[in-house]
């Protein structure tokens, strides 16, 4: 079994779900369980400056092996898995040589994993694949983009002759959440550039996302016994619907695709006297990003008007922006990882990211941040699987990257 399979299976024990209701950085203590395994792992392939911050934030430094100057390049991957799953107690199934068909995650509740509803599966025949049990998301994203990353590490540690640059890691909390990536101090980290290594299937390559923020809405009420309620009542649940419907039903997300962006409903919760609930809001284009926080607004306002004031309390926080535009003044970023899946045989296929990564934030911190392939597919479900191939190429691509910056500068 290769090392980066390895690694991975041992990540992905470890649960480090995060929080969108959990109080400061990181949102739950157990992504602290992984930090600081591999705070340990990286001091024994020796490298320097190993360090768990109280943000959980792992970082640590490969010093360069060249005498001529090469750029300092930074690879991110994410601790946390996403809360919208169970990440406890991971089962995790070895499907070798997939043979095209049905894959039985659990016998005993009927769960399948088909390419009727995953056609994505038919690229991966005869290839082996890492599937869940169907009780628990899988953790690709973003174990396997550590998991590359750690591997490729260790290749260069182990084989000193590879030319390499300095090399700088950081490994961040709250991704799944947006909400840790901003206090990343990328000035300190030292790279010139990096890469994330949080993306979907082999090939993808991506240095633009959405633009995104959280809303959340809160109803006041009034409760009165519903036989005398006539002119009384405002039964805060049937106010939330009327808010939720004079949103365009077009623009979610199991409609959408490609630059469409969307209103997600994430949470709802309530009674007669009290209601809220939580959107997430997604646009690639910034005009339209903040047409979506306008929309939002003016419904708040439509029902204050009809209810009452202060019946809808709207509260709207960003999270992260589209970073193609400063991506682009250094493109030779995105060239070289699209040089580098070249020259291990993968086709590079450069796509919008349908959500968001660290990147985007280190980009608007000073640090530009593509992002490149696990490989994996279905995150944040029970459908997640991951190709065993893929997560291989994708440690290649790392190391090539490595190399051509290397040996371009010599």
């Amino acid at each position: 079994m290769s090392s980066v399979v390895e690694r991975f299976l041992r990540y992905i024990q470890i649960d480090t779900r995060s929080d969108h209701e959990g109080k400061g950085t990181p949102s739950t203590s157990i992504q602290f369980d992984l930090a600081r395994l591999l705070e340990k792992e990286l001091k024994e392939l020796s490298l320097q400056d190993v360090h768990v911050s109280d943000l959980c934030f792992v970082t640590a430094t490969l010093p360069s092996n060249v005498s001529h100057p090469v750029p300092v390049i930074g690879f991110n991957a994410h601790i946390d898995t996403s809360p919208d799953f169970s990440g406890t107690n991971v089962k995790p199934q070895i499907v070798k040589a997939y043979d095209g068909g049905d894959i039985v995650l659990n016998a005993a509740e009927n769960i399948v994993l088909s390419p009727r509803e995953f056609p994505e599966l038919s690229k991966y025949v005869g290839q082996t694949l890492i599937t869940t049990d169907g009780t628990t998301l899988l953790g690709a994203d973003d174990k396997a983009g550590i998991a590359e990353i750690m591997a490729a590490i260790e290749i260069l540690v182990c084989n000193p002759e590879l030319p390499h640059g300095t090399i700088k890691v950081a490994f961040t909390s709250d991704e799944e959440i947006g909400t840790a990536a901003s206090l990343f101090d990328t000035k300190k980290f030292g790279a010139d550039f990096a890469y994330t290594v949080d993306g979907g299937g082999i090939g993808a390559l991506n240095y633009e996302n959405f633009n995104a923020a959280r809303a959340r809405v809160t109803i006041q009420g009034r409760s009165v016994h519903p036989g005398t309620a006539k002119n009384k009542m405002i039964n805060a649940l049937q106010v939330a619907i009327e808010f939720h419907n004079l949103l365009p039903a077009a623009e979610r997300p199991e409609y959408t695709e490609k630059y469409e962006g969307f209103f997600h409903l994430i949470q709802l919760e309530g009674t007669v006297e009290s209601a809220s609930f939580g959107y997430l809001i997604r646009d690639h284009s910034a005009d339209s990003f903040a047409a979506r926080k306008a929309l939002l607004a003016r419904i708040a306002d439509q029902i204050n008007a009809k209810y009452g004031s202060g019946t809808v309390t709207l509260e709207i926080h960003d999270q992260y922006r589209n970073m193609r535009e400063l991506i682009e003044p250094v493109m030779h970023i995105v060239d070289t990882a699209k040089a580098a899946m070249l020259a291990v045989g993968i086709e590079p296929v450069i796509e919008p990211i349908r959500g968001g990564t660290d990147g985007a934030q280190f980009t608007y911190n000073g640090l530009p941040t593509p992002n490149l392939f696990t490989g994996g597919h279905n995150a944040h479900g029970r459908y997640e699987f991951i190709p065993i191939p893929s997560m291989e190429k994708a440690t290649q691509v790392i190391l090539k990257i490595i190399e051509m910056y290397a040996t371009r500068s010599s």
